[in-house]
């Protein structure tokens, strides 16, 4: 009777285990690469928000008697344009500070929660701007704006990853990076229909309310699972299992004595254990010893490195499009709205190239080497056309030509980032991102903007300096060839370094030792986005 009892009593515990660890997740792939790619969006969104005339502003200006107000931050805060400029700045402080530390705490915390709180901390960033009262509580909320949107870069791709049909792959990624053009563009229009008719601070509050539905989104969704990590939930549950199930047995098997000498035994045990303080240490020296580990595996990995080398200076070209392409053409080509123009080709040739390169990779078999081939030849032809474009007197001829040129260079973002992600190993995937956006924005559009400006300063010529800006693309197109000669390896199935396969997820986990039923094994089953579909 008694082994009976406690059989029924362990039969009990697994099923109320099995069926806890068995609610489905309301998410589909398609259903979080569309969510993603509207965070991504807004994301962007303040970015050009921040960067519009309508937030931005001006100081006041006097000219024969008649003066403009004073408008925006500049405005308000009364800004030269040199802490202006700081505003950008602080806010890649932040980035690129938490990208890694977000990246090495997807070891140890789910990645998904991870997000979530790194949208909370954006959605109260960005409230904070609404209310800032000086140059330097904005800048602080601007590094804040920076931290919260590093777990989000570091994160989404890999799980989008993940999701994505495997003859879709790069299309997915290039969907989920199209919003980068796009992103900016809109928040050029939103901060300038915000800070003009409403004011420079409604724009952030606003921004805040869009994004406060997601940042909730990752608390109280059920934590999903990254490949190549253990943060299942499933696995948690069996350990609960195997806690009931040990503490029933051992109810049925002692008797009072047994307890009494068990009770002594814990107090003897729990007045012998070492400090929380010194279990704290460990875990934060093992921590960052295994990121140090990872740091050092990534470096060393030469496929990563030319893919990062070779993003880094397509995007110092790119940066300086973005910051100084408006003001070339209106000194080159005499544009009276060169901000329109190059705002619509930038937006269009975006999502139209970025869309392009990742259905054509995944048209030519998406794979490491195809990448490189890819990312090489667009870059190439891609730069060529807008070098030429620049040579040209005619406007209307330049307008052409550069917009197949950006087409082309545009078509990169899908399958660099491909490489980035598939290139290591699933667990070193967040790190991989985090490095990758470290690198570009450190050594590509940050210093990029400033040092073509101090060329044009010496020069004084803006079709000289575009041109020498432009060819650029050649050394970056160089550098992807490179990748197409190099032993390249898809590690996307790899095993991790605890040796679980993540190749296909185990359909059990082993029971205990015979005393676990079979709705105890279903417990073990990892829940993943795939078999949700």
């Amino acid at each position: 009777m008694a082994n009976q009892h406690q059989h029924e009593e362990t039969k009990t515990v697994a099923r109320i285990a099995s069926t806890s660890s068995k609610h489905p997740s309301w998410f589909t792939p398609k259903r979080l690469l569309l969510i993603f790619c509207v965070i991504n969006l807004i994301n962007y969104v303040d970015r050009g928000a921040i960067a519009s005339n309508g937030v931005n502003g001006n100081l006041a200006i006097c000219k024969n008697g008649k003066c403009k107000p004073a408008t925006g931050i500049q405005g308000d805060f009364k800004l030269n344009n040199f802490k202006v400029g700081c505003l950008s700045s602080a806010f890649m402080v932040g980035l690129l500070v938490a990208s890694p530390v977000f990246a090495s705490l997807a070891k140890s915390v789910n990645p998904f929660r991870l997000i979530g709180v790194g949208l909370s901390v954006w959605t109260l960033a960005v409230t904070g701007c609404g209310f800032s009262f000086n140059f330097w509580s904005i800048v602080i909320c601007r590094m804040l704006v920076g931290v919260g949107e590093a777990s989000f870069i570091s994160l989404a791709a890999p799980f989008i990853d993940d999701n994505a049909p495997a003859a879709q792959k790069t299309l997915w990624l290039s969907t989920f990076y199209m919003c980068i053009p796009s992103g900016y563009a809109l928040g050029y229009v939103y901060g300038g229909l915000m800070g003009t008719n409403l004011s420079w601070r409604s724009a952030f509050w606003g921004e805040a309310i869009i994004m406060l539905p997601f940042a909730i989104l990752g608390f109280v969704m059920k934590p999903l699972k990254m490949k190549g990590f253990k943060h299942d939930e499933s696995m948690e549950a069996l350990t609960v299992v195997e806690t009931a199930v040990s503490e029933v047995q051992d109810s049925g098997a002692l008797n009072a004595k047994d307890r009494e000498f068990s009770m002594k035994e814990d107090v003897t045990n729990s007045t012998v254990q070492k400090p929380s303080e010194s279990k704290v240490a460990t875990k934060i020296k093992n921590h960052l010893s295994r990121s140090m580990k990872d740091m050092k595996e990534l470096l060393v990995d030469k496929v990563y490195i030319v893919n990062v080398l070779g993003y880094v200076a397509y995007t110092f070209v790119i940066g300086s499009y973005s910051y100084w392409g408006p003001k070339a053409g209106y000194n080159i080509y005499h544009m009276t709205n060169a901000d329109m123009i190059f705002g619509g080709i930038t937006i269009v040739c975006g999502i139209l190239g970025t869309l392009g390169g990742g259905f054509l990779l995944d048209f030519m078999t998406n794979t490491i080497s195809n990448a490189f081939k890819l990312l090489s030849t667009t870059t190439f032809i891609g730069g060529i056309l807008c070098f030429v474009a620049f040579c040209l007197k005619n406007m209307y001829g330049f307008l052409g030509l550069f917009a197949v040129g950006q087409l082309l260079v545009f078509a990169t973002q899908g399958p660099v980032n491909y490489v980035c992600l598939h290139c290591v190993k699933p667990s070193l995937r967040p790190l991989s991102m985090a490095i990758s956006t470290v690198a570009i924005h450190i050594l590509g559009d940050v210093p990029s903007s400033p040092l073509v400006g101090v060329l044009q300063d010496h020069i004084k010529n803006w079709r000289t300096t575009t041109l020498i800006l432009t060819s650029i693309f050649i050394p970056a197109a160089g550098i992807w060839f490179i990748g197409v000669f190099l032993n390249s390896v898809d590690r996307y199935n790899e095993e991790n370094e605890d040796g679980i396969s993540t190749a296909e997820s185990p359909k059990t986990t082993p029971s205990l030792e015979g005393k676990m039923t079979e709705t105890t094994k279903s417990a073990a089953e990892p829940v993943t986005y795939s078999n949700l579909v």
